[in-house]
């Protein structure tokens, strides 16, 4: 018997889903899989259930600023209502805090790449383990920008080392192993059209380098140890300003690198606190951080909202 209409369609969406895929055969033998800096187990929750209608997963350092954004995006969405909580289902841990409304997940992931790097194997286990599909996982946080007036937006192109070069390297069981760092071209344009849909702030483009530290490694002259000059410091970020650098943060390489091997689809929007060629030291008033930083939120709640067709 022919498929009618609705049903072809329904089957063709379903042959268009994208579904997680995990680089490990071993997650398939487990009886139980215990995510355990989440406080969460196959066994003890029901994770197609709690999970398995997210779209959208957006992660960003502190557990308050991600509390802020899942308030701020359940409003946009038309979910909230007075009196409202969001309780943070990762409740029992201190690591990570992990918030839901409707289709959007909003995580935590501390600072730097071993911070987020074990908060991403457990978050694409449990996306995996919940059958979720066609998910778009979204990094907004912040950055020192290189060229740009503070509180410009960079949309990040393209993931780099300290070197430049677009790959993250991680020694496994004593092996070097180079992955990628490429995220979805698409979704860079997609952002890049929201924001100008908004036309609120100052938004580019740009390749975003991923460093392992906040001081020597991003070329800082104000830490408990540096061995090098202030001109030493500027050949090198203008080095990297020709090489398309725009921002410097500390989680994005690992991140694209994690998202692209098991299937999501991955952008990292940040702000910028300051421009490193004129300083080092974040000293703008408090109200001014706080909506800079507000930013990268408004941007990806207009994306989330345009793509539900809530706009």
């Amino acid at each position: 018997m022919a498929a009618t209409g609705t049903e072809a369609k329904d089957l063709e969406n379903h042959h268009n889903d994208c579904f997680i895929q995990l680089s490990n055969p071993n997650i398939a033998t487990m009886k139980e899989d215990v995510l355990y800096h989440f406080n969460l187990s196959t066994s003890t929750h029901d994770f197609p259930a709690m999970f398995g209608d997210v779209k959208f997963v957006c992660v960003g350092g502190s557990p308050s600023r991600m509390s802020a954004f899942i308030r701020y995006v359940a409003a946009e969405l038309g979910l909230d209502h007075p009196g409202k909580e969001y309780p943070n289902i990762c409740v029992g841990t201190d690591r990570y805090a992990m918030y839901k409304v409707g289709p959007v997940l909003s995580v935590s992931h501390g600072m730097g790449i071993p911070s987020i790097g074990i908060m991403l194997h457990e978050l694409i286990k449990l996306l995996y383990h919940a059958r979720c599909s066609n998910v778009t996982i979204i990094r907004i946080g912040t950055s020192g920008g290189i060229g740009l007036e503070p509180g410009s937006v960079v949309i990040t192109q393209q993931a780099v080392d300290e070197c430049f070069k677009p790959e993250f390297e991680q020694i496994v069981l004593g092996k070097r192993v180079v992955r990628s760092t490429s995220l979805d071209a698409r979704l860079v344009q997609e952002l890049l059209q929201c924001s100008s849909d908004l036309n609120e702030f100052p938004t580019v483009v740009g390749n975003t380098m991923c460093t392992l530290d906040f001081y020597e490694g991003q070329g800082r002259l104000d830490g408990a140890l540096c061995s090098y000059t202030e001109k030493d410091k500027q050949v090198y970020l203008q080095a990297a300003h020709a090489a398309g650098v725009r921002n410097i943060e500390m989680e994005s390489s690992l991140f694209a690198t994690m998202c692209s091997a098991c299937g999501l689809r991955a952008a990292v929007v940040c702000v910028t606190l300051l421009d490193r060629l004129r300083g080092d030291q974040i000293n703008t008033p408090h109200d001014v951080l706080v909506e800079y930083q507000q930013r990268p939120q408004r941007l990806v709640s207009h994306f989330i909202k345009k793509s539900l067709g809530r706009i």
